[in-house]
């Protein structure tokens, strides 16, 4: 049961680790549902069937849902824990950044 949960984090993890999949996650948790179209305009540097197929990749992970409303699909984040997460792992990424800059200094 235990290594099945670990497993289980593990994808959720894994869902999460692309640049995109993030900027989705920190778009939907900053300002809640959006359709793909915003969602596109706010990170989707490629084409729309690349968004779709990352937003496809955070809902089978459990992060997201959608619902349709016509002809538009909208998503909100279902695990909104991941900002705070997020913010923690930027602050830790910027201390690093910091750090190295120090350590070219000397």
């Amino acid at each position: 049961m235990a290594s099945h949960l670990m497993e289980m984090k593990a994808a959720v993890l894994k869902a999460l680790a692309h640049p995109t999949r993030l900027a989705v996650v920190e778009a939907l948790g900053g300002q809640g549902e959006k359709c793909v179209c915003e969602l596109f305009d706010v990170v989707a540097p490629g084409d729309r069937t690349t968004l779709s197929k990352h937003l496809a990749i955070l809902k089978a992970a459990g992060l997201v849902t959608d619902r349709k409303e016509g002809l538009k699909v909208f998503y909100a984040l279902r695990c909104p824990c991941l900002i705070p997460f997020l913010g923690c792992i930027e602050q830790t990424v910027r201390q690093r950044v910091d750090e190295e800059r120090k350590a070219l200094r000397t």
